[in-house]
């Protein structure tokens, strides 16, 4: 028989336990971003908020947002009592005033009117914004993807050599969809990022990439894609209040199988079946670029009278999205919503109008990470998830080179919502 321990030793290893814990607990908190505020960190810089033309308005919110969290947020004030001292950390804006300029000829400069000396610039740019217009030899054009980067080239030029870092936050990838080699083509997006890097920029930030993978084209410099699911997911449990979550009621479809690795996702966290559709092409022909599509063939199980949650990372024409509804109806499925990163409507609206009508789609989940046609945001079939006060969260994280794991990985954030609306509808 061993000798049993004394109370007195219990006491004292219980004690080095704590110790111990306590020491871990101090140790991961240095460098793990808390939203609700525990963040020692310093932060690197003055934060300086540069909006690129067709960015205006996010960028306001996100200034609103920031300038909310960091002057009334009293828990957030109290543990960073350091940061709070720090020159420009509590401000009425963090908006660096600049000037983007089109002459006729369709030449541009970037003119910066406030000091960016010593801070910690983050330029939001939306290379798809077409309501940006100049005149171009006495005509009115749209701006293109093309020369919103060339702008955001400009802007960070004039930068370089004076801000302390230059953080790029591209919610849609330039050229995303051009991730991979395929015979003699060109890769815009690979070549887009090295040069963004040989211009000086510390981050880039961008979400729901078509292929991630395309960061290996900078493998040193720090690049984050991250998901729009948590936002969404949200915005469609605001907008729908019955779906039947863990009673087989609720089917994931992914409209191809590129992008099973997204909707396998949805698919896990909701605990709800997984199809796809298999895209089959005429390869003897070439159309607009590619190979067309003969039809949508179907790789899944009985969907009969399950609600659809379609999901892809962008609706381009939608084309292939009332496709994939129809093909679902044929099949006796419940309601069908399409949810999407970026709706980018480049065939117009009417299509949608009417397969909403017909009763083919019950709605349309979006961002408001690019431009949004007002005609949209009036739609009654659409719902827009907002990024402001997750892009405040961002740059802010960044803003004190903290992990931004707890961010990135939505998770646990997402199960926790999950709970809340079962219990709130069982």
């Amino acid at each position: 028989m061993g000798t049993k321990p004394s109370s007195t030793n219990r006491s004292d290893a219980t004690s080095t336990l704590e110790t111990a814990h306590i020491n871990r607990i101090k140790k991961k908190n240095h460098y793990i971003y808390d939203q609700y505020g525990n963040n020692p960190m310093d932060p690197v810089g003055p934060i300086g908020l540069i909006a690129l033309n067709g960015t205006r308005e996010l960028t306001a919110r996100v200034n609103d947002k920031l300038k909310e969290r960091r002057q009334a947020y009293h828990p957030y004030l109290n543990q960073n009592s350091s940061s709070q001292e720090k020159t420009g950390f509590i401000r009425d804006d963090y908006r660096i005033s600049t000037s983007l300029i089109r002459f006729d000829t369709g030449e541009g400069k970037a003119y910066i009117s406030d000091t960016v000396r010593g801070h910690d610039i983050f330029i939001l740019v939306d290379v798809l914004n077409y309501s940006c217009t100049y005149s171009y030899y006495g005509k009115d054009k749209p701006m293109s993807p093309d020369e919103h980067l060339q702008d955001l080239k400009r802007v960070i030029a004039a930068c370089s050599g004076k801000s302390r870092r230059i953080n790029v936050i591209m919610p849609y990838l330039y050229e995303g969809r051009q991730h991979k080699r395929s015979g003699r083509e060109s890769l815009d997006c690979a070549y887009m990022l090295e040069e963004l890097v040989r211009l000086g920029v510390d981050n880039i930030i961008t979400f729901d990439t078509h292929d991630p993978r395309v960061f290996n084209a900078v493998p040193l410099t720090p690049f984050e894609s991250i998901p729009s699911t948590y936002q969404i997911i949200k915005c469609l449990f605001k907008r729908v209040d019955d779906l039947k979550l863990n009673q087989n009621k609720l089917m994931i479809v992914s409209p191809d199988e590129g992008g099973i690795n997204r909707a396998m996702y949805y698919s896990s966290l909701l605990n709800a079946p997984l199809s796809t559709f298999y895209k089959r092409r005429d390869y003897r022909r070439v159309v607009n670029g590619r190979n067309p599509i003969i039809a949508h063939e179907y790789l899944g199980s009985d969907c009969n009278n399950a609600d659809i949650l379609i999901i892809d990372d962008m609706i381009s024409s939608g084309d292939s999205m009332l496709d994939i509804a129809k093909e679902l109806k044929k099949r006796n499925a419940g309601r069908v919503y399409c949810c999407s990163g970026f709706t980018l409507f480049t065939d117009g609206l009417d299509r949608f109008d009417q397969a909403y009508a017909d009763g083919y789609i019950d709605g349309v989940i979006g961002t408001n990470l690019i431009y949004l046609n007002p005609e949209l945001v009036e739609r009654p079939w659409f719902a827009c998830a907002d990024f402001s006060k997750f892009l405040a969260l961002l740059v802010d994280a960044i803003n004190h080179d903290a992990s931004l794991s707890p961010l990135v990985d939505p998770t646990e954030k997402i199960k926790k919502r999950i709970a809340e609306y079962i219990e709130r509808h069982q």
